[in-house]
């Protein structure tokens, strides 16, 4: 029957998509790479990878046995920080999917853990809600930092974290005055560059404007908040950010910042981990982190 080991290759191949590279990392050759995935394919009835000239992705099947490796992979981890912990420490690595909107706040996260936890280690990385479900469901993530405004699924542990509250951020050359307040309906009116409609974020914005009977059409869209910026900073367009990225910003001469009233909305961010018993030390460790 596979063994942790086999679990290691699968979770290496699916994270390069590639069996030279996922042997390499492994420390083995890739024809030995190759074989105990056919072992593996052999033992379970079923193939796992589609093959071609190159690795083409996993099977149904194959994707089956990813996930349950990848819990597998986690749950010795766990057992493995557990038994560090009656020693006096505690080391591993945390992986965080966040959704772009909150890249501030989480950015904050590494030296708030080391200050502690100084042989934790976080990666960080910019993804949509979507993502984020996803790398929970199939353990490519240990937690996720998303938006809380839909259902949650039961297999998941939430932590309420802040509500994210959105200002106008445009060039001075656009709006009518430099301070104070704008309503959503003016800011409509705007040359604007938001997120891409596939991003949780956008949606969001067009449910506000659409509350007040405003319709938006961008001048620009894009799935980076760099970008968006970028074109304040030109004088391209104006853009709707959150409070909190926008209080991390540099003051910019020609920049105005206005809070967006009529109505006055926020959004719930919380923090999404999988709901496991026991709990991984560092999983537990990061809540405590992030609760102070």
């Amino acid at each position: 029957m596979a063994d942790l080991r086999d679990m290691q290759l699968l979770d290496a191949l699916a994270r390069h998509s590639h069996f030279a590279r996922a042997a390499k990392e492994c420390g083995i050759s890739q024809p030995a790479f190759s074989a105990r995935i056919r072992n593996m394919e052999h033992e379970l009835g079923s193939p796992l990878v589609k093959r071609g000239n190159r690795f083409m992705g996993f099977t149904e099947e194959g994707l089956i046995a990813l996930k349950w490796a990848r819990q597998l992979l986690a749950d010795a981890d766990g057992m493995r920080q557990e038994i560090e912990v009656l020693k006096g420490t505690l080391s591993g690595n945390i992986s965080i999917g966040v959704i772009p909107t909150a890249l501030t706040f989480a950015a904050e996260l590494p030296v708030r853990l080391r200050n502690t936890y100084p042989n934790l280690s976080i990666q960080i990385f910019s993804s949509s809600s979507t993502q984020i479900m996803k790398g929970l469901e199939d353990f490519s993530l240990d937690a996720g930092i998303t938006y809380m405004d839909g259902d949650v699924p039961s297999s998941l542990q939430v932590k309420a974290l802040y509500e994210e509250k959105y200002v106008l951020l445009a060039p001075a050359a656009l709006v009518p005055h430099s301070g104070g307040q704008i309503s959503w309906r003016e800011a409509a009116d705007l040359p604007l560059c938001l997120l891409t409609k596939d991003m949780h974020n956008r949606k969001i914005l067009e449910r506000i404007f659409q509350k007040v009977g405003a319709v938006t059409k961008p001048v620009i869209e894009t799935n980076s908040f760099i970008v968006a910026l970028a074109q304040v900073a030109n004088g391209t367009a104006a853009t709707i950010a959150p409070q909190m990225l926008a209080d991390s910003l540099p003051d910019e001469a020609n920049t105005v910042r206005l809070e967006l009233n009529e109505p006055e909305e926020t959004m719930p961010i919380g923090l999404l981990v999988a709901d496991r018993v026991p709990a991984p030390p560092a999983i537990t460790a990061l809540i405590k982190t992030i609760s102070r």
